[in-house]
């Protein structure tokens, strides 16, 4: 049976991809908390740590954002070499050549707010449902349509969230 892995508090794990996705740079917290090795994760596909219940609503959201030149924030549910799982609340900005050209990402995952997680996993839980029954652009209007009725941007969302007592 999966189980839980809690991130440290300080815990900064972090990474970098080529335009593809590709990882480029994982650090040492990434490498202890994913439980791979550099070598099993270099050159893979980011996704190599995504866990099942993540919605591909949320991927798709923000990549869309990431390619336009824009930081976002999210919580995301990672999955361990043998299916564990852990949460963290990720950063993702676009890494920029001296020309402005995009040339790859970064990302910062930290400690998630543990009280913002319940509310993540039923919204997770109802974009995977609408995935899986109108497909991911319905997802993506129903995340949209989530923040909206919230009165907040994406990312404001987050941030709330993640600041939430």
């Amino acid at each position: 049976m999966p189980k839980e892995i809690f991130l440290q508090e300080g815990t900064l794990i972090t990474s970098k991809t080529d335009l593809k996705g590709l990882i480029v740079y994982a650090n040492n917290d990434f490498l202890k908390y994913a439980d791979f090795s550099m070598k099993e994760v270099l050159n893979q596909p980011h996704n190599i740590v995504r866990h099942s219940d993540m919605p591909r609503t949320v991927f798709k959201f923000l990549w869309d954002y990431v390619k336009e030149g824009k930081e976002i924030f999210a919580y995301v549910k990672n999955r361990t070499k043998n299916n564990d799982y852990y949460w963290v609340f990720a950063n993702v900005t676009p890494s920029i050549d001296t020309n402005n050209n995009v040339i790859g990402y970064y990302s910062v995952r930290r400690m998630p707010n543990r009280n913002a997680i319940a509310t993540i996993e039923k919204l997770y839980n109802d974009l995977l449902k609408i995935e899986q029954q109108q497909g991911i652009n319905k997802g993506v209007e129903a995340l949209k349509d989530f923040c909206k009725s919230t009165g907040k941007t994406y990312n404001e969302l987050i941030f709330s969230l993640q600041n939430s007592k």
